[in-house]
């Protein structure tokens, strides 16, 4: 067993309507990644709506396969989104679009519950 520990990195994302953490972390034999903006996630597969929806949270889900997983936050940008909360699904996050997408529209959120 390998004592080395998980890795975790963390960089600012820019988009047009601002910027937002990206955050990957691994593991042996695992790992994953987010979006993570002022309002909500655009998050891999790793997580669950379930959870989130029950407390009126934004997060969008977006999922890689085995031979091509999603490891990176870049990684979602070109992925598409798969499910999402209620919450998201009010910002104008539709099953369909990218992880690009959804991240613009909780940014355009972020701006209106900032003015």
């Amino acid at each position: 067993m390998s004592d080395a520990l998980p890795r975790s990195v963390s960089s600012t994302l820019h988009f047009e309507n601002g910027s937002a953490l990206g955050i990957s972390n691994r593991w042996i034999e695992g790992q994953y990644c987010s979006i993570l903006t002022a309002v909500g996630i655009v998050g891999c597969g790793i997580y669950d709506v379930i959870v989130p929806a029950k407390f009126n949270q934004a997060l969008a889900i977006a999922e890689g396969t085995p031979e091509c997983p999603l490891v990176t936050p870049e990684d979602l940008l070109d992925a598409k989104i798969v499910r999402c909360t209620p919450r998201a699904e009010g910002m104008g996050i539709k099953i369909g679009m990218t992880g690009r997408e959804a991240a613009e529209l909780m940014l355009a959120a972020a701006k209106q519950l900032n003015r």
